[in-house]
């Protein structure tokens, strides 16, 4: 008879104990800790055992014996998905894709999986096949080589893989899945970590790229222990507003590629579209000249992007004027709002100081700090900037223009896009052509408020 026993695991980080604690003695979450039962078995392989080949130990090898070439890459045919992951599929990697309910994480992979040149397994745990083929209806279909299989049991799964023997297996979700090895419900911490086992051992034998989409908690984490994030190979975050028709594709963890890379897709009626030039969606058109707004060159991963910045400046009716941004650091702004204040001269403490990226999308990178500052001048002062020209520089505490990275593809991108004017700091090295735009230099914040506002 099966040797059943208790444990207790943290819900946040998956650390066990040996009894029910208030507070979890590894990551010092309060109220995390559940019981389990859990229940011993002979763990069988996910094929036959005849069928597995005999398993040799490991033996070390000197660093230059290792072979260094890098693995054939399968093309997804989406040039977004592939450029977040490297490159492609990598064999026998998991990738875990996580996001809001309702972003669109099963659009996208199912879509993925209609247009993949290989043969390709779809287990959905949360939606039937009519369901699931009333939404492929929608979209376009490049192949005929998509199976779809309603099963949450993973030995049930590993028989049909078994069967059709797919060249790739997308599970949505994890959290829905179960095995006959552990006594306990879908979703747990016991649950999620056993069944990635599973698929780990299945991937990594037979060199099958696995595909999972994970719920996330309140708090925007995937749900489960944080050791399934160290588990997989790739993680993905689908982020996106309901609001917004956009959204973004993010690596936060790849072990075979960058994590700044980005993916950006347009949500439609029939799908995800590839937006392969965000710069011109992110720049309203407009054929009036209006103050408060700007356009800066920023980059998100290996691609340029001009995006626009709204500012509107006003006196403030109550007593404590109000800092509100979207998609911009607020601390960040009021620091801004700080150096125009010590550094310019201008009167904005007793302002309110709104401030907008446009498209929906959240920029962190300092190189906006000069389109964000001409932006609240040109509301401040009720005058229009120029419509072609950008900026791309990072301001200092003490009013100084800094260089900021990578400047001549900010420059080769505005360039493209029609842009004839682009503000740089005076200290930029520019090592390529400047593509026939000019450069106006700059080294302190008077400088460039004299030049635009004169």
């Amino acid at each position: 008879m099966a040797k059943t026993k208790t444990v207790f695991y943290c819900q946040h980080c998956g650390a066990q104990h040996a009894q029910w604690l208030g507070q979890c003695s590894t990551c010092k979450s309060w109220n995390t800790i559940v019981e389990e039962i859990v229940q011993k078995q002979e763990k069988v392989a996910w094929k036959d055992e005849s069928t597995l080949k005999s398993k040799q130990a490991a033996k070390p090898l000197k660093i230059s014996e290792i072979d260094s070439s890098e693995d054939i890459r399968l093309n997804t045919g989406d040039a977004e998905f592939n450029q977040v992951l490297g490159g492609g599929l990598v064999p026998g990697s998991l990738t875990l894709l996580g996001g809001e309910p309702g972003v669109g994480k099963s659009t996208l992979m199912l879509q993925i999986a209609l247009n993949l040149p290989f043969k390709t397994l779809y287990v959905s745990g949360e939606e039937s096949q009519k369901q699931i083929k009333m939404r492929a209806d929608r979209m376009i279909s490049k192949t005929d080589n998509c199976f779809i299989l309603t099963e949450t049991n993973t030995q049930l799964i590993f028989k049909q893989i078994a069967n059709h023997q797919p060249d790739v297996v997308v599970i949505d979700s994890i959290q829905t899945l179960h095995t006959d090895f552990i006594e306990a419900s879908p979703g747990s911490v016991s649950q999620i970590r056993e069944c990635t086992s599973e698929l780990i051992k299945f991937a990594k034998e037979t060199h099958t790229p696995i595909l999972l989409i994970g719920h996330i908690t309140k708090e925007g984490n995937i749900a489960g222990p944080k050791l399934l994030e160290h588990m997989v190979d790739t993680v993905l975050q689908f982020e996106g507003d309901q609001n917004f028709v956009y959204r973004i594709l993010r690596a936060h963890k790849n072990r075979f590629g960058s994590t700044a890379e980005l993916g950006i897709y347009e949500m439609q009626h029939n799908g995800l579209r590839q937006v392969t030039n965000p710069s011109e969606l992110l720049l309203s058109k407009k054929e009036e000249d209006l103050s408060g707004t700007a356009i800066a060159a920023t980059l998100e991963g290996m691609r340029p992007l001009m995006i626009e910045i709204q500012a509107l400046v006003s006196t403030a009716v109550y007593g404590t004027p109000q800092r509100s941004t979207t998609g911009f650091p607020a601390k960040r702004l009021n620091m801004l709002l700080a150096v125009l204040e010590k550094r310019a001269g201008f009167r904005l403490g007793a302002k309110d100081v709104f401030l907008n990226i446009t498209g929906g999308i959240s920029v962190s990178d300092p190189a906006i700090d000069l389109a964000v500052t001409a932006a609240i001048l040109s509301s401040n002062e009720d005058i229009s900037l120029n419509n072609h020209i950008c900026f791309a520089a990072e301001v200092g505490l003490a009013g100084e223009i800094r260089p900021v990275s990578r400047i001549d593809q900010r420059i080769q991108e505005a360039a493209t896009l029609g842009f004839e004017q682009i503000m740089v700091s005076k200290y930029a090295k520019i090592a390529g052509q400047t593509h026939g735009i000019e450069l106006i230099r700059v080294s302190k914040i008077e400088e460039m408020v004299e030049f635009l506002f004169g």
